[in-house]
């Protein structure tokens, strides 16, 4: 089995929809994604840049993608240690991570001052559960770290989704801190990230991900990947991912 994680289009989070650009980015993206084969399902979280940008691929197929609540941008948060401040889980200054080490271990980054206390324990269950839910539908049981499937073969889950909850679902397959994937990984707008299952003792599954944030799709028809992934690569002064804040 093949898990499609694909990020929305370039966003206009002022309407919670796609710029222009998102939107010829979401066309490019369908021509992709509507000549995959053995599709066994489509989903999409509930916000409007996520269902804008599966409606283009939905369209082609001919079908309507199941809105899942927990595909939504990953909604925990994480705490300031020196202002007591709430901020997003998902993008830590560099130093943070530096100062609190435990923030990259997997069994050790729900505890860490960041998260002590917050709402991400909670957040990062729900979406372990919504997985493992999703997975049941096709048979995959988790057992541990891996998982067991009696009937495992060929085939492809697509989820349109967002940066922070896709790392968040790759890190639970992978046996990772969402830290290390939040903090060391870029998913462009449109992106793919494919995870695929092995499996070499038969009935037991372990998932490894092929593709990290693709956007070959946008390649081949010379589409210049959107900045809105990123902080700027050479220091600007501006310390932001939106590309109209940066310098050319």
């Amino acid at each position: 089995m093949r898990l499609l994680l694909v990020r929305h289009a370039e966003p206009d989070y002022s309407v919670d929809s796609l710029t222009p650009r998102g939107w010829r980015e979401a066309e490019l993206l369908s021509r992709r994604l509507s000549r995959l084969k053995n599709v066994e399902g489509w989903f999409t979280s509930p916000l409007g840049r996520a269902r804008d940008t599966a409606s283009l691929t939905m369209k082609k197929v001919g079908t309507d993608a199941e809105v899942l609540f927990w595909l939504q941008e990953f909604r925990g948060r994480a705490t300031d240690p020196d202002t007591g401040a709430k901020r997003i889980a998902w993008d830590f200054p560099p130093r943070m991570v530096e100062r609190y080490p435990d923030l990259l271990r997997a069994d050790a980054w729900l505890t860490s001052a960041p998260f002590s206390g917050t709402d991400s324990p909670r957040i990062w269950q729900e979406t372990r559960d919504g997985l493992a839910e999703l997975l049941g539908r096709f048979g995959y049981t988790r057992d541990g770290s891996i998982w067991r499937c009696p009937d495992n073969r060929r085939g492809t889950i697509v989820c349109f989704c967002h940066f922070g909850i896709a790392m968040t679902i790759c890190a639970d397959l992978l046996g990772m801190s969402p830290v290390a994937l939040w903090q060391g990984t870029c998913m462009h707008p449109a992106s793919v990230t494919s995870l695929m299952t092995e499996e070499r003792v038969k009935g037991e599954v372990w998932w490894r991900c092929d593709a990290l944030g693709d956007i070959s799709h946008l390649a081949v028809a010379d589409q210049v990947p959107s900045t809105a992934a990123l902080f700027p690569e050479v220091y600007t002064g501006r310390d932001t991912t939106d590309p109209i804040d940066w310098d050319d």
